[in-house]
């Protein structure tokens, strides 16, 4: 019986290490940078 209650402890202790370590790594990512913006030449309208 002592040997399912540990599994039982170590099984939910490591998911919630593998949880705590994926919304650090989340955190660290921080959004994505935007692609630079394709400069596209204005042609002037003289009149």
């Amino acid at each position: 019986m002592l040997r399912r209650i540990t599994v039982r402890y170590s099984r939910g202790f490591g998911a919630a290490v593998i949880a705590v370590a994926a919304l650090l790594l989340a955190a660290n990512a921080g959004p994505a940078r935007a692609a630079e913006p394709i400069q596209v030449p204005v042609l002037a309208v003289t009149r």
